[in-house]
């Protein structure tokens, strides 16, 4: 555990959380796209059912760390963070923000009258793209606040603003 505290500076126990969050997360997101494979290539219900789950979802699981730990090494130097265990909690963020706002994108397009099955597929899909763009700018700094990172989050919000010429929306 020390080994743990002393590699992401872990100076509290609660900081813990995050670490052993995004390892959580990291296999949760590694047996659901085994899974989806696992379908994909028409193998459920037989006999290498959870043989394949297992083997593929650890695969995945140590490439997504290693590629996550590339990640921290790169940005390290760019995002300005305190501690490492932040890092964590940033990745976290920027992963729950993008899944969360493309699953609402759905919803919310067809609330605005917009069905897949009635309209055409580019309508459909530049609107769905189009209702991403503000949820997610709005998720992400909730979540950066809930992360307890919402300095960086806000920051990082004005700077894209303003990059893709919408900085007069920032006071």
């Amino acid at each position: 555990m020390e080994k743990i505290k002393k590699r992401w500076d872990i100076t509290e126990n609660w900081q813990l959380l995050f670490p052993f969050l995004g390892i959580f997360l990291t296999i949760l997101t590694a047996y659901l796209i085994s899974r989806r494979f696992l379908h994909l290539l028409d193998l459920n219900n037989t006999v290498f059912e959870w043989l394949f789950t297992l083997g593929i979802g650890s695969l995945l699981f140590f490439i997504m760390v290693k590629f996550f730990l590339w990640c921290f090494k790169k940005l390290s130097n760019k995002w300005p963070v305190e501690q490492r265990w932040e890092m964590i909690a940033i990745f976290i963020v920027f992963a729950i923000t993008g899944s969360i706002s493309g699953k609402l994108a759905g919803p919310l397009t067809e609330l605005i009258g917009l069905k897949q099955a009635t309209v055409s597929g580019w309508i459909f899909w530049t609107a769905r793209i189009l209702l991403i763009f503000p949820i997610y700018q709005i998720l992400l700094v909730f979540f950066g606040w809930l992360f307890g990172q919402f300095q960086f989050f806000w920051n990082f919000e004005k700077k894209m603003l303003k990059r893709m010429g919408l900085g007069f929306l920032i006071p």
